[in-house]
């Protein structure tokens, strides 16, 4: 049996924060505004994991009012899905994730954050696929104030 799960996550740049994708620091000026660490990449992958087993979300999971989350390392968010997910019967089977941004341009970075992700969700790089897009100059990301990411994740029954 497969559970498909879908997880979106978008934040604002913002100065005086180290911009952190996919768990990868990238050089930038600016960085991400969060409770934690601000890592849209990670969050729409937690999304989907919980999305897939039909659990509550990242934001009640981990609320962005609980102090021991204050610039906490995003990949706890997606260890404990994964956890959850397992608990369940469940385990990983792959992901895709489509990083939308004007800058920085990520295709140096993408596999890193793929190497990253297939590690936190126990997967061959192979089952892991990072896209970076731009919003062709579109809305708010277009005009280059942050970032947003979708993701996919599929789970398979634990064998």
């Amino acid at each position: 049996m497969y559970r498909i799960g879908m997880g979106y996550d978008s934040h604002r740049f913002v100065e005086g924060r180290p911009l952190v994708l996919g768990g990868v620091r990238i050089d930038h000026p600016l960085g991400l505004g969060g409770h934690s660490d601000g890592d849209a990449v990670l969050h729409a992958v937690t999304d989907a994991v919980l999305g897939a087993i039909g659990a509550d979300d990242i934001g009640q999971l981990f609320p962005d009012n609980d102090p021991k989350y204050a610039g906490a390392d995003s990949a706890q968010f997606v260890r404990r899905a994964v956890a959850l997910a397992g608990e369940k019967g469940y385990r990983a089977a792959n992901c895709d994730v489509t990083v939308i941004a004007e800058a920085p341009r990520l295709a140096e970075h993408k596999a890193a954050m793929r190497q990253t992700l297939a590690a936190l969700l126990d997967l061959p790089s192979d089952a892991v696929a990072v896209k970076a897009k731009t919003n062709e100059t579109m809305g708010a990301i277009g005009r280059g104030e942050g970032i947003a990411v979708m993701a996919v994740v599929m789970l398979t029954q634990a064998s």
